[in-house]
């Protein structure tokens, strides 16, 4: 009896101590975005760092440098690691879809950030900014700022449905203005300043005429900025971007760049984080929700500040 009192004993220890071992390991996230090289999702990332540490978690995090292959390889590689959820962010809208599979077939769920994925039932919920708004906003602003008219020039990212949305946006807002708005110019900005940088510059020297640049983000709009200085045409060109980030903000209240499109990337990190324990808990969430954008520009520059992201 004695002996059997022991083992009861002991078998009980053992599952406590399992128990208290798989509590204490708390849920893994992984999380993959476009490219770490960008400060936008550099902030995301460590906002939901922040978030998930702060409820004993832990968060696996690759840069896939811009490239579809590798994202979809990384997001293999955290499936085999064992994660609970991913946050991601595509490099490509469409050619996620390998991954998504994936996670489907591993019964894993997936917070989309920033950017739709193209099969949206893939996803448990998909959080961006109303990118839309962002390019509108932007649109509305240059036909206030060019009221008869403009020769225009896009850098954008046809590959993110984000980008593409605030290109749908800006474009239907120099629709409904009466001047003649041209597009001399619609090419892959790559979302990067070194990348955009010669890619402005190329676009500038064809079209020496030029009144304005849309980039569908701060880096290459910041790109664009720097092949508009080096060209002696600050005076003439303005440079839009799409982020809000810090050092378009610092831009903007230098002269330089003209006005962003502003997101709130800490909002859209604590709402993910937020609908990632509903999800992980069981709890119904919305399929998409949408986090407003404003533009800032020299009028209103200070109210947000040049130090961080809002």
């Amino acid at each position: 009896m004695k002996r059997t009192t022991t083992i009861i004993v002991a078998a009980l220890i053992m599952v406590l101590g399992l128990s208290a071992l798989t509590f204490a390991a708390g849920y893994k996230f992984g999380y993959t975005c476009m490219t770490m090289n960008n400060p936008f999702f550099v902030t995301i990332e460590n906002e939901i760092r922040k978030q998930v540490e702060a409820n004993g978690d832990t968060l696996i995090s690759l840069d896939t440098r811009q490239d579809m292959a590798t994202q979809i390889q990384q997001i293999e590689d955290m499936i085999n690691q064992g994660i609970d959820l991913l946050f991601l962010c595509p490099v490509d809208s469409e050619g996620i879809r390998p991954a998504l599979d994936m996670l489907k077939a591993a019964g894993i769920p997936v917070v989309n950030f920033d950017t739709d994925v193209a099969d949206k039932d893939l996803v448990n919920s998909i959080l961006v900014s109303n990118n839309w708004q962002a390019g509108y906003l932007v649109g509305k602003d240059v036909t206030a700022k060019f009221p008869g008219g403009a020769k225009i020039a896009i850098l954008d990212a046809p590959y993110a449905e984000a980008c593409v949305q605030r290109v749908d946006g800006f474009m239907a807002a120099l629709a409904e203005a009466d001047a003649q708005y041209k597009i001399a110019a619609q090419q892959n900005g790559k979302g990067d300043i070194g990348e955009s940088l010669p890619i402005a510059e190329a676009i500038l020297q064809a079209n020496p005429d030029l009144d304005v640049f849309f980039a569908i983000n701060d880096p290459s709009a910041l790109g664009a900025l720097s092949a508009v200085m080096s060209a002696g045409l600050l005076h003439q060109v303005s440079v839009y971007g799409v982020d809000g980030a810090p050092e378009a903000k610092a831009s903007i209240k230098e002269g330089g760049m003209t006005a962003t499109g502003a997101q709130s990337p800490i909002n859209i990190a604590r709402q993910s984080v937020e609908v990632a324990y509903k999800i992980l808990a069981g709890e119904e969430v919305e399929k998409e929700i949408k986090v407003p954008t404003f533009l800032i520009d020299a009028s209103n520059v200070d109210e947000y500040g040049t130090e961080g992201w809002q």
